[in-house]
């Protein structure tokens, strides 16, 4: 093994986040960042395959256009709880054990609802199982966030994030080859993989930056120089930490009412309105696409999927294209850019009457493009604007606002389309939230691009 550079004993947590800042880029940061983007893959996949199996549950619970609706919206009501729950816990007991009792939960739901037959045990595990989604997502952006230096940091953990995507366009390919092929339930047995990840979780460490600030500074020390002997084994010598000038990393237990005082009121508020309308947005569209192929345009089932198959993928470039930008210009630029690029597609798609399932696919994929680039890049800026001890209680925060987003937006488009509005007044809706969002993160955000987390939390 190679000899690293001796360092003293961390007795402060300015000092572990000194020296968690001086380590280079290695294999132990990818290898880190797969295992847990793997569990957040099946976590994208497993939290679409309810839109992807919705033309063949349709008729197998009988449901209406009301039902469908809250079919999709129980499990983001039980996401948002998870999120709340997950962050709170994460800020509580450590960011690891929340990751794998988040992942276990819903992978074993998942198993539960291909089993059932009753429409209300069918949506009781749904709801438990967005529980599980909504907190490992956050959480384990809170955990790539902490273990990564200032320097492109949202390039980093961006394509870390784009595994989450990933899932979902996973979703919507097997989904359009198992549902036709082998049934809904072999789609939701699927959802029960991430099991095997288990054990590998379990040899992940603590987040050194929560173990410090919980006080735990021997933890984090020991934590800090297993992943310096790692990398030191494949860098070399390590350069020496350098201290920031930024204030005392404060320590103790976070209070709920802490996100809404100080400079982090402005902050919370902004993330909300982000959250809400981005994911309102996509959810509201996404969600319904298949089901308007086939109610609207009469496609059937494999069309309507391999449809939405291409939704998504247009969605990964998206994503693709805002991590590899992200440090050049900005978190604040790049969302609100994002944002605008999405209505303004949506708008487009709205003003020609949306009258074939061919302009639905273009316009739609655009706006996918634009929308699922925001969702990515509020992960990582969301992260960035908290200090440690109240990181994925913020995260979670943020997220809530997320997931309360993909209650209300399949909820307003099943009302509208339930009211007899057309596709056209749908879009234009979307299109609006959308700029609201906008307007929301280009007057109050604020840049975080090459800062510490020590240094933006202040």
């Amino acid at each position: 093994m190679v000899n690293i550079t001796p360092v003293p004993p961390a007795v402060t947590a300015e000092q572990i986040s000194a020296r968690l800042e001086r380590l280079p880029l290695s294999r132990w940061h990818v290898k880190t960042r797969v295992l847990v983007g793997v569990a957040t893959f099946f976590d994208g996949f497993d939290q679409l395959m309810i839109a992807y199996a919705l033309p063949v549950l349709i008729p197998f619970f009988g449901l209406n256009p009301g039902m469908i609706a809250w079919t999709i919206a129980v499990g983001g009501i039980g996401m948002l709880l998870g999120a709340l729950a997950g962050g709170w816990a994460a800020d509580r007991v450590g960011r690891v054990p929340v990751l794998i009792g988040s992942l276990v939960l819903y992978a074993v739901t998942s198993l539960l609802m291909a089993g059932t037959s009753t429409l209300w045990l069918f949506l009781v595990l749904r709801f438990i199982q967005g529980f599980g989604l909504g907190a490992e997502v956050p959480v384990a952006a809170t955990y790539i966030g902490e273990i990564t230096r200032a320097h492109r940091r949202g390039r980093f953990v961006l394509l870390y994030e784009l595994i989450f995507p990933a899932g979902l366009v996973a979703s919507a390919l097997v989904a359009a080859w198992v549902v036709p092929t082998l049934g809904w339930r072999w789609l939701f047995a699927l959802g029960a993989i991430p099991l095997v990840l288990v054990p590998f979780l379990r040899r992940v460490p603590e987040s050194p930056r929560w173990l410090a600030a919980h006080g735990r500074l021997e933890e984090a020390d020991r934590a800090t120089r297993r992943i310096e002997e790692q990398v030191a084994a494949q860098k070399g010598e390590l350069p020496d930490p350098v201290l920031s000038e930024a204030k005392a990393v404060k320590q103790g237990r976070v209070r709920v009412t802490e996100l809404f005082q100080g400079v982090y009121l402005r902050r919370t508020l902004m993330l909300a309105a982000a959250w809400l309308t981005a994911y309102f947005v996509n959810y509201g569209i996404a969600a319904w696409l298949p089901t308007l192929y086939g109610r609207v345009f009469h496609l059937d089932v494999d069309t309507a999927l391999r449809y939405s198959v291409a939704t998504s993928i247009a969605g990964i470039v998206g994503c693709v294209v805002i991590a590899l930008t992200i440090d050049l210009i900005g978190r604040r630029v790049a969302i609100t850019a994002a944002m605008l690029g999405s209505a303004a597609t949506l708008f487009v798609l709205a003003s020609t009457g949306a009258t074939s399932a061919g302009s639905v696919l273009l316009w739609s994929a655009l706006s996918a493009m634009c929308i699922f680039a925001v969702n990515l890049a509020l992960y990582v800026y969301t992260a960035e604007l908290y200090p440690t001890r109240m990181r994925a209680l913020g995260c979670s925060v943020g997220g809530a606002f997320g997931r309360l987003g993909i209650i209300i937006g399949p909820l307003v488009v099943g009302g509208l389309i339930d009211r007899g509005f057309s596709i056209a007044d749908v879009f234009v809706v979307m299109g609006a939230v959308a700029v609201i969002g906008a307007l929301t993160t280009v007057v109050f955000a604020v840049e975080t691009r090459e800062r510490t987390l020590e240094e933006i939390s202040q």
